[in-house]
């Protein structure tokens, strides 16, 4: 009689615990027939240069790939909450993205997420790798989810800009742009009403050391905030951002480069149809010092370039019974932050200019498991005055950025998938 009584407060015991414990395994399978091609035309390196005889005018090139993450990103993850009592939660969140259409990339890291965090009434701080405050904006009010060829132009632009080297500089940006690692986040409780925030600070981790009078370099810092409201079919959110992508400091050479991140979202949903709207200005800060020779004194000679992308988009959403029409026009515009002086054969002052149209069905099999297309246009202008702009495709691997004196004009693409969601 007690080993039974021992045994019934021990599976009592065990399930007051599973109650207020949960560990779910989650994921997405996405998978796609996808053709990307671009045009591109032969660019002179000189006002006079004459184009060879043997070289085209014009170059085409396509590509046709079974793809993933056309729709949603594939990913596998693993995420638990466990109630401590008192309002208070300790959450976990492990995912990684996987590449399903060859298998080649599976569960060798956690890149797209891996936080823990504590919530209560108070909010929840949470730390790891996790989505900055100004991507959110980009991903949310884009009828696309930034996925696929259809991805928004913001957003395809400021992923090649945080991945390459600023004006003069051979230091690579960090990459804070869509995630940041080391970071310490807060996030507003989600009872004021609709008004939601965050703010987002990620530590560089650079050694400082005692024998010097100089600071560590703060390349990788970055430090973000977002705040919205949320009520009903309105959604409005502003975020702010700065990522410290280069800092160094010498002798004989020195560099500074901050990318400067400011976007206002907004979606209403009128039922027949949901619209989307997002402006984006970003300011690419780069300073060089040069050495230089006064009074016979070795001097940093500075020079600041501050590039500006500014970019807005449009988009729309239409449910038709089982299925959801998307579409969307985004623009970006470059302006080169370089001193202007007057070019005869160069009216453009370096500058340039992308705008993309979107449009996919998708069409919902159940709950969990949808078929999609989508098809995407974009089109170039001056392209070969940035190598953020220039690599505005909609994907594949576009032959003319390892050179050969092409400027690309205009690339297409499609996605005919089906995702599955777990």
């Amino acid at each position: 009689m007690k080993k039974s009584l021992v045994a019934l407060a021990a599976l009592a015991v065990a399930g007051v615990a599973s109650a207020q414990s949960s560990v779910t395994l989650f994921g997405v399978v996405d998978a796609s027939i996808s053709n990307y091609s671009t045009k591109s035309t032969w660019q002179p390196a000189t006002p006079f240069a004459i184009q060879p005889f043997a070289v085209p005018a014009g170059r085409k090139q396509s590509q046709t790939s079974l793809a993933n993450s056309g729709y949603n990103s594939s990913r596998l993850g693993f995420r638990g909450t466990e109630d401590l009592g008192g309002g208070l939660a300790a959450s976990f969140w492990l995912e990684s993205g996987i590449s399903n259409d060859d298998g080649a990339k599976g569960i060798n890291n956690f890149n797209r997420r891996s936080t823990v965090s504590l919530s209560g009434g108070f909010g929840e701080v949470r730390l790891g790798r996790d989505y900055t405050p100004t991507f959110w904006n980009d991903t949310v009010f884009d009828p696309f989810g930034t996925n696929g060829v259809g991805t928004n132009l913001i957003s395809n632009v400021n992923t090649r800009l945080a991945s390459s080297a600023g004006p003069g500089s051979a230091v690579a940006a960090s990459d804070n742009y869509v995630r940041t690692g080391n970071s310490i986040g807060y996030f507003l409780p989600p009872n004021l009403g609709g008004f939601y925030g965050q703010f987002q600070y990620a530590l560089h981790e650079n050694v400082k050391l005692s024998d010097t009078t100089s600071s560590p370099s703060s390349k990788g810092r970055y430090v973000g905030g977002r705040f919205g409201y949320a009520n009903g079919p309105l959604d409005v959110a502003a975020s702010y951002g700065q990522s410290t992508a280069a800092d160094s400091a010498s002798l004989t050479a020195s560099q500074n480069r901050k990318i400067n991140t400011f976007n206002l979202g907004a979606s209403y949903d009128f039922g027949p149809v949901k619209l989307f709207g997002e402006y984006s200005a970003v300011k690419d800060k780069n300073q060089l010092g040069t050495p230089v020779a006064l009074l016979g004194l070795p001097y940093l000679a500075t020079t600041t370039q501050s590039d500006k992308y500014n970019g807005y988009l449009l988009g729309v959403t239409v449910p038709v019974g089982a299925g959801l029409i998307r579409a969307s026009y985004s623009s970006v515009k470059y302006k080169n932050g370089a001193p202007q002086t007057f070019n005869f054969f160069n009216t453009n002052n370096g500058n340039a200019r992308g705008n993309q149209l979107a449009i996919g069905y998708v069409h919902n099999l159940s709950k969990r498991t949808a078929l999609y297309a989508t098809l995407s246009r974009i089109n170039l202008k001056n392209a070969y005055n940035n190598p953020a702009v220039m690599g505005a495709t909609t994907g594949g691997s576009p032959a003319y950025l390892a050179g050969g004196g092409y400027a690309p004009k205009s690339a297409t693409g499609y996605d005919f998938g089906i995702r599955h969601a777990f």
